[in-house]
C-alpha cells in the first residue's frame, strides 16, 4: 500500500538515539551508531522523530510499504517488545471485564460520585491496530464506527457499544483501505451481526463502502445495517 514512512539519510545520522527515544512505536534503532528503520511496519508515519533530530537527516516520504502492524512474536523480538499478543503496548489485545469494573466500582467509597459506566469490551479498537486474528472476535456482534461519532452521539456506550466488539477509524485521515482486514476478520470468525455508524459527513461515507466490500469479499451472509449520526447528535437509518 502506498503510505508515509520515515526515511533515515546516514550521511547526515550522528547516532544521538534522540530519534529512537522519540518514536512510540519502536521503529527506529541504533545499529553501528546509526539510526535505522527496523520495518516498515512498525513505523505509522506520523513523524514524531522528526523535530528530534538535531542534524534533519530525518523526513518522510510517500512510498509502497507494508500496512502498519506488528503482528508477530518473530517481529517483536527484533526490537525488543515483550508484549506479544497483538504487538507493541499500545495495540496489545485484551478483554474488559465490565462486571468486575462494577463490582470495584461498588466497593468503593459512598461518596465517589456516580458515573456513566464505560462499555467497552476489548482493546485495541482501531481497525489500523487491531490484530484479524483476535479471539475477543469469535461469535460477536461488530461495531464498525466513524471515530467523530463518539462526540457527536451522547449515548454511544449504553446503545452501541454495549455487547459488541468496538472497531474505530477515519476514512479521510486513515490512509489503509479497511475493506482488507475487515474481510479478514470474517474470513476467520463466526461473526452475527455488524452495525455501522457512520456521520452524515460525505468522506463518511467510505467506512460504509469498506464494510461492503468486505462483505462481499468474505463470501458469508451476515446481517449488518447502516446508521448515520447527524452534526447534531441525532440517529437516521
Amino acid at each position: 500500500m502506498l503510505r508515509n514512512i520515515v526515511k533515515i539519510d546516514p550521511e547526515k545520522c550522528n547516532g544521538c538515539g534522540l530519534c529512537v527515544d522519540a518514536c512510540h512505536e519502536g521503529a527506529l534503532k541504533l545499529i553501528n551508531g546509526k539510526a535505522e528503520l527496523v520495518s516498515d511496519s512498525y513505523c505509522d508515519g506520523l513523524g514524531d522523530c522528526l523535530p528530534k533530530c538535531p542534524t534533519g537527516a530525518i523526513t518522510i516520504e510517500k512510498r509502497e510499504a507494508s500496512d502498519y502492524a506488528i503482528n508477530t512474536k518473530k517481529e517483536q523480538a527484533k526490537i525488543g517488545c515483550d508484549n506479544v499478543n497483538g504487538g507493541c503496548p499500545g495495540s496489545m489485545n485484551k478483554t474488559i471485564n465490565r462486571e468486575e469494573q462494577i463490582d470495584k466500582m461498588q466497593e468503593q467509597s459512598t461518596n465517589v460520585i456516580s458515573k456513566v459506566q464505560s462499555q467497552l469490551q476489548q482493546w485495541p479498537v482501531q481497525i489500523k491496530l487491531v490484530a484479524p486474528n483476535s479471539p475477543f472476535f469469535d461469535g460477536a456482534s461488530i461495531l464498525v464506527a466513524a471515530d467523530c461519532t463518539a462526540f457527536a452521539y451522547e449515548n454511544l456506550h449504553e446503545d452501541f457499544i454495549k455487547g459488541r466488539v468496538t472497531l474505530i477509524g477515519c476514512p479521510k485521515l486513515d490512509s489503509i483501505d479497511y475493506s482488507e482486514k475487515l474481510t479478514e476478520i470474517l474470513k476467520l470468525h463466526d461473526i452475527k451481526n455488524i452495525t455501522v455508524l457512520k456521520m452524515e459527513v460525505p468522506c463518511c461515507n467510505g467506512i460504509a463502502g469498506a464494510v461492503q466490500t468486505a462483505l462481499m469479499n468474505s463470501g458469508k451472509i451476515i446481517p449488518w445495517r447502516l446508521i448515520t449520526v447527524t452534526t447534531d447528535g441525532q440517529l437516521k437509518e
